[in-house]
């Protein structure tokens, strides 16, 4: 049935389906386009509504021009950046980039540990230079996206669900978590007042990030808005949490993007796995094991951070 949907979806941009490449949030297909490989993306139902996903198109299609490696967006054959099919679900294509992905998450880095480490400053260099060329746009007036603020991350309800409810955790995680989510919501509003804040692309995992060579490209826009732009590193670091080099691979990040703010920096990175506490609770069935090492991992991260 998807891969119909696909070949219906293919046909608007005059390609063919060559191999499916990811079957999660979205569906996602390389296609073979008359100039070439492009990336047919099924959207999620229900997640990002037209708006939102024709904003995240045109953000990264400025992006592309501007020089950063990102993935531009191909218009169909009618001109359009995203195409409604025939159940009501939508699609677009991507660019193709070139690169195999930085890592895998929950799996130790295969690269040797230099490679790791000039990898995360060149990434950093990436997010600093993500975060200038979009402060240069002028957003067009009906922009929207969803929103990484206090409220999206700690709120009464946050964009990816309230985690400290998370029906798996035992009584003693749930109250780390409430504590994690108090003491979050009172950093976030001691930093805004100075934070820089902006579109970020609020998933830099590690499947997210492709390396060709010495260059890196960024992929998978899908989750992002508008929010604290230190939270772009938080979630780099999320994935690294576990590494033996984990001082080492933050402070190189942060080298590379240009601060200096290891406190906010951790912070945001409990931030992040707080949210990915919630993001397991709709998605993912009760029997999963990722809810238990989401909520550990939350756990661990706030023990560390807030003591």
């Amino acid at each position: 049935m998807t891969r119909a949907l696909a070949a219906e979806a293919a046909a608007h941009w005059g390609g063919t389906l060559t191999r499916l490449l990811r079957d999660r949030e979205n569906v996602v297909y390389e296609i073979a386009l008359p100039q070439g490989r492009a990336a047919l993306r099924l959207h999620r139902t229900g997640y990002q509504d037209p708006a939102a996903i024709r904003s995240e198109l045109w953000w990264c299609d400025a992006l592309a021009r501007a020089g950063v490696p990102v993935p531009a967006a191909l218009p169909a054959r009618d001109g359009s950046l995203l195409v409604t099919l025939s159940n009501g679900r939508h699609a677009s294509v991507i660019a193709w980039m070139d690169g195999d992905a930085l890592g895998e998450a929950g799996q130790p880095f295969a690269r040797p540990a230099p490679e790791v480490l000039r990898l995360h400053h060149a990434l950093g260099q990436l997010l600093a230079q993500l975060h200038r060329a979009t402060d240069a746009l002028t957003l067009p007036e009906d922009f929207t996206r969803p929103r990484w603020d206090i409220d999206g991350l700690v709120g009464e309800n946050p964009f990816w669900g309230r985690f400290w409810d998370h029906a798996a955790a035992t009584p003693d995680q749930s109250a780390t978590l409430r504590r994690a989510r108090d003491a979050l919501r009172d950093r976030l509003a001691d930093h805004s007042a100075s934070a820089d804040i902006g579109l970020i692309h609020a998933d830099v995992l590690r499947e997210n990030i492709l390396v060709n060579g010495h260059s890196l490209s960024l992929i998978d826009f899908d989750d992002s808005g508008f929010g604290f732009r230190l939270y772009d590193l938080g979630t780099v670091l999320s994935q690294n949490l576990y590494e033996p080099a984990y001082p080492q691979i933050r402070d190189a990040l942060m080298a590379g993007y240009g601060t200096t703010d290891t406190a906010m920096v951790e912070t945001f990175t409990l931030a992040r796995t707080c949210a990915s506490v919630g993001w397991t609770m709709p998605r993912l069935g009760p029997g999963d094991p990722v809810h238990k090492s989401h909520i550990a991992r939350a756990v661990m991260c706030a023990n560390r951070v807030i003591g």
